[in-house]
C-alpha cells in the first residue's frame, strides 16, 4: 500500500537531515524519526545486544559492526524489522490526517525495504563537506568518517534518485531558503 501523503527525508551522514527535520517541525509538519525509534528499540534490546556483541557502548559497537558485515547484518536483523513496523504504524496514523508529513529514514536507499513510500527528499551536501561535518560532529578521524560514508550509497547517486533536493552546502540562511522553496513547491 502506497502512503500518498508521506515524503521520505533522507541524505547521507553529515548532510544536515536533522537540521532540515527541525526546520520542518518548526513549520508545523509531522516527522517520523526512524533514528529515534531505532534508539528506543536499541534500549529495549540492550540485554540481547550485550550478549551478542559483548557491549552496548555505541562507539565500540560501531567499530565492531562497521568492520564486519556479518555482525552488522546481525545487529540490523535485530533492530530494523521492528523499526519498520513502528514507522509504518505511525505513517498509517498520519496518513489519515490527509496532510503531508515526513519520514526521516537515513538509510532509505541503502536498505530499500520501504516500498510504501514513493516520494523522496534528499538533503544534499558534497562528500568533502560530509566528511568535515562528521569529523567535527562525531569526533572521529578522517579514516573513520570515510569508512562510515563508504557504507552508504554515494550522495551524488542519492541526488539523482531524489524527487526533491534541498542543497545544504552553504550556511543556515541558504538552507532555510532552500526549505522554504521546497515547501512552496509541494
Amino acid at each position: 500500500m502506497k502512503l500518498k501523503n508521506a515524503i521520505v527525508l533522507t541524505g547521507g551522514i553529515g548532510t544536515g537531515k536533522s537540521t532540515v527535520a527541525s526546520f520542518l517541525k518548526m513549520y508545523g509538519y509531522k516527522i517520523i524519526d526512524a533514528d529515534k525509534i531505532s534508539k528506543n528499540i536499541f534500549e529495549e534490546k540492550k540485554e540481547i545486544i550485550k550478549n551478542l556483541f559483548g557491549t552496548t557502548d555505541r562507539k565500540e559497537l560501531r567499530d565492531i559492526v562497521f568492520n564486519n558485515k556479518e555482525k552488522l547484518q546481525k545487529l540490523e536483523n535485530l533492530i530494523l524489522p521492528e523499526v519498520k513496523k513502528r514507522v509504518l504504524e505511525l505513517a498509517k496514523k498520519y496518513e489519515n490526517d490527509g496532510v503531508v508529513y515526513f519520514v526521516d529514514l537515513p538509510l532509505f536507499f541503502e536498505k530499500q525495504n520501504y516500498d510504501e513510500f514513493d516520494k523522496v527528499l534528499v538533503v544534499y551536501a558534497p562528500k568533502e563537506l560530509q566528511i568535515k561535518r562528521v569529523i567535527k560532529r562525531d569526533n572521529v578521524t578522517e579514516t573513520q568518517a570515510k569508512a562510515i560514508l563508504n557504507n552508504q550509497i554515494d550522495i551524488e547517486t542519492k541526488k539523482q534518485k531524489a524527487d526533491f533536493i534541498i542543497d545544504n552546502s552553504k550556511d543556515l540562511k541558504h538552507l532555510q531558503k532552500e526549505i522554504e522553496n521546497f515547501l512552496n513547491m509541494i
